[in-house]
């Protein structure tokens, strides 16, 4: 089942990573829970596995890779692009992370995914909720820390859904630019670039 991320999605193999059933992009908008390949985050599991299974699951991937991930798997995720070999990471077009944890409870299970502090190697956005009495620059230091645009909405108010809309959007052209970027791949790859 395929994530209808945008008119361009055929384009992609939709990995997602999460530790939830029902994952924020699906409450949010509606999509599948699970992409093409889901990997089921265990906090208590062991880290070097979910890497081989995220590596198993891109080699296996027959189109560009979009990772999908929430909450503790945005940092896996990075934590993966990070310091996995490039000839696993050149196949991932691009990332879309949702809700990365930014409570200092959820600290010690981010110490688990630590990473070297460096943008991730693919285009990527962060794509987070506005609890009541949070503020969006909670999420701002990942954004960061993982070279990705930060989209912020808060859907507990009336009057915000204009901010999912957005990210919607947003998603739409961030998948436009990897199909660009992989246009670009190809043709220096043909010695036209």
């Amino acid at each position: 089942m395929t994530l209808a991320l945008a008119p361009a999605s055929h384009r992609f193999s939709v990995i997602t990573i999460s530790e939830s059933q029902t994952p924020a992009w699906s409450e949010r908008f509606g999509w599948p829970a699970f992409g093409d390949t889901h990997l089921a985050l265990d906090p208590n599991g062991n880290r070097s596995i979910l890497a081989a299974q995220l590596d198993n699951a891109v080699l296996r991937a027959d189109r560009a890779v979009l990772l999908v991930a929430e909450g503790l798997g945005c940092f896996a995720a990075s934590w993966w692009a990070r310091l996995s070999p490039s000839h696993y990471v050149d196949r991932v077009a691009g990332a879309l992370l949702f809700d990365p944890e930014t409570a200092e409870a959820a600290a010690g299970k981010r110490d688990l995914f630590a990473s070297p502090r460096t943008a991730l190697p693919f285009p990527s956005m962060v794509v987070a909720d506005r609890l009541p009495g949070s503020d969006p620059a909670d999420f701002a230091p990942f954004a960061q820390s993982w070279g990705s645009r930060l989209i912020a909405g808060n859907r507990h108010r009336a009057g915000e859904a204009s901010a999912w809309r957005s990210a919607q959007r947003l998603v739409e052209r961030l998948t436009a630019s990897v199909v660009a970027r992989d246009i670009e791949r190809g043709l220096a790859l043909r010695g036209e670039g």
